[in-house]
This record gives structure tokens, C-alpha cells and sequence, in this order.
């Protein structure tokens, strides 16, 4: 008789439930869908914002950071976040946007984030207003 030690015996039927359920072609198939659907979406919010505070407005902050053509920058930033982000939100041509998209929050990441740490959230205080937070880290771009 085989013995089985506590941990086993107490998760084992979980795992095996989760792997078998997990196997099911019909169930495995839409896994990707939820992260497609908050990237994709998450992107396209973010290129949707840029442009919407005016099409010079990003350009100019790149400007003031020292970027190289900014204006170039700027639109190219705003076109991929965007139109990536439809990419990833449609399941089309992932691979091929992935590569640009990595490269807008690996920027972002070394240019505005890097400084203020990991932590994406740092509560400073709780007004009247509401919570008020500081700037945040990159842990949201390497998520």
C-alpha cells in the first residue's frame, strides 16, 4: 500500500480537477480571453487618453524629457497603443503587435517609472477629496 503524505492527499484532488478541467479543449480555448480583453482594452484606454488631451500634448511632454523626435514618438506611441491594443483585444496579429507594445512600456519604463520604484500604488494620504496617491512605479508595465 502506497502511502501519501498530508499535502497530497489534502490538494492532489484539487490538481487533478483543475488539470483535467483545464484540459477540456472547449474550456482551454477561451482561457486567453480575459487577459486579451483587459490588455487590449488597457492599451487602447491609454492611446485614446493621449489623444485626447490633443495630439501635441504627448509629443511635447516627450520634448520636455529629451527625447528624440518627439513629434515622431508621440504619434508612433499613440498609433500603437492603440491600434495594438485592438490588435490584442481582437486575438489578430498578436505576436506582431506585441513587439512595438513591449517597446512603448519598456520606454515608459526606463524614461518616467524606473525612478519611483516598484510599487505601481503608494497611497499618501485619504482627504475629503478621496485617496490621493504619488507617482507610480513600473510594476504595472513589467505586468
Amino acid at each position: 500500500m502506497k502511502s501519501i503524505s498530508y499535502v497530497e492527499g489534502r490538494f492532489g484532488t484539487w490538481r487533478n480537477s483543475l488539470n483535467l478541467l483545464i484540459s477540456f479543449p472547449s474550456i482551454a480555448q477561451w482561457a486567453p480571453i480575459p487577459l486579451r480583453l483587459i490588455v487590449g482594452y488597457g492599451f487602447m484606454e491609454h492611446g485614446f487618453a493621449k489623444a485626447a488631451r490633443g495630439f501635441d500634448a504627448f509629443p511635447a511632454i516627450l520634448q520636455a524629457m529629451g527625447l528624440p523626435a518627439p513629434h515622431l514618438l508621440g504619434w508612433l506611441t499613440i498609433a500603437v497603443e492603440i491600434v495594438g491594443g485592438l490588435a490584442v483585444l481582437l486575438g489578430a496579429l498578436v505576436p506582431l503587435a506585441s513587439i512595438p507594445m513591449a517597446i512603448v512600456l519598456l520606454t515608459a519604463m526606463f524614461t518616467v517609472h524606473l525612478p519611483y520604484g516598484f510599487s505601481s500604488i503608494k497611497l499618501q494620504a485619504i482627504t475629503a477629496a478621496g485617496a490621493q496617491f504619488g507617482p507610480p512605479g513600473y510594476e504595472t508595465d513589467l505586468l
